[in-house]
C-alpha cells in the first residue's frame, strides 16, 4: 500500500492557501527545456535483482577506471591513494550511521572526530579558528564571500580570474540571491591580472586560489595588504589541500578566510564527488562562520567533554538573524580526512607533498621535450597548464581511445573563451609511476605527429 498522507482535497486547500492552480506552477522557475514530461521516461518494465544487477555490471563496465591507466586528470578534483584502513574504518556503525550530534551525552564521539578535523584544519591553514565542515570547496567558497560581506557590511566581492570556474559560478549564483555583486575576472592563464588596482572602499573581499586554476603560485602577502587598508578581506582558495604540506600557508599570507576543498585526501574521483569542505578564519570572524563549530569542554565531574559550541543551522536559530542556510556538513568525508591525515602524520604530509611536487616536476620536464607543447607555468606544485599545437579537446578525447587520461582541456570549462581551446591541465600525484608519465609523453607525441 503506498503512503499517501493527503488526499485530493487536502491538496487543493494547500494550493490555494499558497495561491497556485497546481503542484506545476511550484515549479515555474525550472527552465521548460530542463523538465522532462512523462511520456518522455522510457524506463523499463521492472526486473528481479539479479536481472537488475546484471544490465548495471554491463553499463559500468563500458567506463574505463581512473586507477586502471595512466591518468593525469585534475582541475580541481585529484587522485591520490587512500590506505585501506581509511575505507574500513569509516564504514563502523558507529561513524557510518552517525549524524547531527544533537544529543552531546551520546554524540561524544561523533563530536570529538569533529573536533580533531577542525585542529588539523586549523593547523594546515594556519588560522585559528575552523568549523566542522562545509558541503564541498565551491560552495564554502560562496558562504565565505557572503561571511565577508556580512563582517565588512559591503556588498562587492571580486574574484580571481585564477579562480576555479566552477567555484566562480556557484559563488554568483549563491550570491546573486542576497544581492551581493561578484566582479568576475576573464581567465588569467599568464598570471598577469591586476587585483590591487580594482580594490575600491565598496569591496568587501577579494577571492584568489592558489595554486591558481591553471597552476600558478603566489604570495598574496602584498593583496593581503592592500584589502586591509580599506578595510577588506582577502578569502584564499585551496582546491588540492595537500599543497598545503609543502607551500606557504594562508595565515602567513594575512588571509582573512579559508576556503579548501579536501576530496583528494578523503575519497577517490568518484564522478566529481562527495566532497568535504573547509572553513577556516581569524579568531574575530568566528561568529560570522556559517555551519558548525565544536569545543571542547568538561563535564560536571570534570572530565573532558565536546559540545557543539556554535552551530548557525537554521533549526536552532530564527531563520532572519541566521548566518547561512546550510543544513549539515560532511561528517563522513570529514572523518575519512581525518583518519587519512592522522595516519600520515606531520611528516608524511609533508613528505606526500614534496613526492606530488618532484613528480610534477619530472612530468613537465619530459612534455616539453614534445614538438609543439609548451609548459606555460614556471612554478606549481602538482598542476600545471600545457599549451598544445591543436585543440586539446581533441588530443584528450584521442588519449583516451589509446587508454591514457592525459589531462583536463581548459575549454571545457570556458567554453565562451576560443583562445584557451589549445590549452589543457595536467596534474601528477604519487599514483603516477615513470612508466605511466612515459607512455602519456609518447602517445601524446604520436598523436601530434599523426594530427587529429
Amino acid at each position: 500500500m503506498r503512503y499517501l498522507p493527503l488526499t485530493d482535497a487536502d491538496r487543493q486547500e494547500m494550493l490555494a492557501t499558497i495561491g497556485v492552480k497546481s503542484s506545476d506552477d511550484l515549479f515555474s522557475d525550472v527552465p521548460a527545456k530542463a523538465i522532462i514530461s512523462e511520456s518522455e521516461i522510457t524506463l523499463p518494465s521492472h526486473k528481479s535483482e539479479m536481472q537488475v544487477e546484471r544490465e548495471l555490471s554491463a553499463m559500468a563496465g563500458k567506463n574505463t577506471a581512473a586507477g586502471s591507466v595512466p591518468c593525469f586528470l585534475g582541475a580541481g578534483t585529484y587522485r591520490h591513494h587512500i590506505p585501506t584502513a581509511v575505507d574500513h574504518l569509516i564504514q563502523r556503525s558507529e561513524f557510518l550511521t552517525a549524524y547531527t550530534p544533537y544529543q552531546p551525552e551520546v554524540s561524544q564521539g561523533t563530536l570529538q572526530a569533529l573536533f580533531e578535523f577542525q585542529t588539523q584544519v586549523a593547523m594546515i591553514t594556519g588560522m585559528d579558528a575552523a568549523n566542522a565542515s562545509m558541503y564541498d570547496g565551491a560552495t564554502a567558497c560562496a558562504e565565505a564571500v557572503s561571511m565577508a560581506c556580512r563582517a565588512t557590511r559591503r556588498k562587492k566581492a571580486i574574484l580571481s580570474g585564477k579562480l576555479h570556474p566552477h567555484y566562480s559560478e556557484v559563488t554568483k549564483d549563491f550570491t546573486k540571491q542576497i544581492n551581493i555583486k561578484c566582479e568576475s575576472l576573464a581567465p588569467d592563464v599568464n598570471d598577469t591580472e591586476d587585483l590591487i588596482g580594482r580594490i575600491d572602499k565598496e569591496t568587501a573581499c577579494v577571492v584568489v586560489q592558489t595554486p591558481s586554476f591553471f597552476g600558478h603560485l603566489k604570495d598574496y602577502s602584498a593583496l593581503a595588504e592592500a584589502c586591509h587598508a580599506v578595510k577588506a578581506l582577502l578569502v584564499i582558495v585551496i582546491t588540492e589541500t595537500l599543497s598545503l604540506g609543502l607551500l606557504k600557508s594562508p595565515a602567513e599570507m594575512d588571509a582573512d578566510i579559508v576556503v579548501c576543498e579536501g576530496q583528494s585526501l578523503a575519497g577517490g574521483l568518484n564522478f566529481g564527488g562527495p566532497a568535504v569542505g573547509f572553513l577556516s578564519v581569524k579568531k574575530k570572524y568566528i561568529r560570522q562562520m556559517p555551519g558548525r563549530f565544536v569545543g571542547q569542554t568538561k563535564d560536571v565531574d570534570g572530565k573532558r567533554g565536546f559540545v557543539l559550541t556554535l552551530s548557525t543551522r537554521e533549526q536552532h536559530i530564527r531563520r532572519g538573524k541566521a548566518t547561512s542556510n546550510i543544513c549539515s556538513n560532511s561528517g563522513l568525508m570529514a572523518l575519512a580526512y581525518s583518519m587519512h591525515m592522522s595516519l600520515l602524520g606531520e611528516t608524511g604530509f609533508t613528505r606526500l607533498a614534496e613526492i606530488n611536487h618532484e613528480t610534477a616536476v619530472t612530468l613537465s620536464e619530459k612534455l616539453a621535450k614534445v614538438d609543439g607543447v609548451k609548459v606555460l607555468s614556471s612554478t606549481f606544485f602538482n598542476e600545471f597548464a600545457v599549451i598544445l599545437p591543436d585543440d586539446a579537446g581533441k588530443i584528450v578525447e584521442a588519449l583516451a581511445k589509446r587508454k591514457i587520461f592525459g589531462g583536463v582541456p581548459v575549454s571545457r570549462l570556458y567554453p565562451k573563451y576560443p583562445e584557451l581551446r589549445n590549452v589543457m591541465l595536467v596534474a601528477a600525484t604519487e599514483t603516477n609511476t615513470e612508466q605511466d608519465m612515459d607512455s602519456f609523453v609518447s602517445e601524446l607525441s604520436n598523436i601530434i605527429k599523426e594530427g587529429v
